[in-house]
């Protein structure tokens, strides 16, 4: 469904030159729904552009839908969706009017609009508000109706930029909830880019992590997190004092690395480890830590997230990057 080869795309910012995609190559397949994932300012959403021919490319070549972007754009729009970042919709249509006159907009019949659009209305659950003027709907609704419109020509693929941006967590939930049930219904593919860990990790069947304009890493949210070697200790202690402690007794644990102490201005202090099975290797650092006095105040054992991954490939978190 979607095929780059080197893709690459520069700009021009006061005569110095910008690598806003650096050189990247993408396969997407039929029905599959692949994020692409980063910090701002990674090249996710130029990618995008480009992909759904609105920007050209500098350099390389990209495929989409079977057709090539650079000389046959039309054959391309017919055959996708997108959702950019900011609303589609107009603000002083009905929601109903505004889908409809979408459907028209892509060449489809009256009839056919008007069947297309009460069926998309019932789909994202936008049939309740239908009548109402568009700036009266709720952030999620208009979500949901900006998507409706680009699903209207029933598109082989959907190309969703930020879609859930601006949310609060029960309209993102609410989201994507609708977004899955959509295409598991219908089959369409769906290539998205976002920022949340959760989404990436909760949503996408393939992850392309992004950073500095290439891709970094490709896989499931499992494989790409396999590749992180062990799980995350955390636990506090009372003191700092005490927590150094307990940060010589962490480096005697056999398979621990990476051992730190993180003293905040607020709050208890601090000791992370990495290690192999941390479920296996918790009680007996519990012990350890009890025979060497230290009090504890919390103890956690997480596993590898997709921040970890991004952090052992780039040397900092993709929270660095969210602002």
């Amino acid at each position: 469904m979607i095929h780059t080869r080197g893709l690459t795309r520069h700009f021009r910012v006061k005569k110095a030159t910008v690598e806003a995609v650096r050189g990247v190559d993408i396969d997407v397949g039929k029905g599959e729904l692949v994020a692409l994932l980063g910090p701002n300012g990674a090249g996710k959403s130029t990618t995008l552009r480009m992909l759904t021919t609105l920007l050209a490319p500098t350099s390389g070549s990209a495929a989409v839908a079977g057709h090539d972007i650079a000389t046959a754009p039309n054959e391309v729009r017919r055959r996708i969706g997108f959702v950019g970042q900011g609303h589609g919709a107009g603000e002083d249509q009905r929601a109903r009017d505004e889908l409809y006159t979408q459907g028209l907009c892509y060449g489809l019949g009256k009839a056919d609009a008007r069947s297309r659009t009460g069926e998309l209305l019932e789909m994202l659950e936008l049939d309740a508000a239908a009548d109402r003027i568009v700036t009266k709907l709720s952030g999620g609704q208009r979500r949901r109706l900006d998507i409706a419109m680009g699903l209207i020509h029933r598109p082989e693929l959907l190309f969703l930029d930020e879609p859930s941006t601006g949310l609060d967590p029960h309209s993102r939930a609410n989201l994507w909830e609708h977004i899955e049930r959509l295409r598991a219904e219908s089959g369409t593919t769906i290539v998205l880019t976002t920022h949340y860990l959760d989404e990436a990790d909760g949503v996408a069947e393939r992850i392309l992590v992004i950073d500095h304009g290439r891709v970094i890493a490709d896989g499931t949210g499992d494989e790409l997190k396999g590749k992180v070697s062990g799980d995350l200790i955390t636990f506090a202690a009372a003191d700092e004092a005490q927590a150094r402690t307990g940060a010589e007794v962490a480096e005697r644990v056999p398979s621990a690395n990476s051992v730190s102490v993180e003293v905040p201005v607020s709050g208890d202090p601090e000791v992370r480890l990495r290690v192999e099975r941390g479920d296996a290797v918790l009680p007996e650092l519990l012990r350890s830590l009890d025979a060497a006095g230290v009090d504890l105040r919390t103890v956690r054992v997480q596993r590898p997230t997709l921040d970890d991954v991004f952090l052992s490939l780039t040397g900092r978190s993709l929270r660095e990057g969210d602002g």
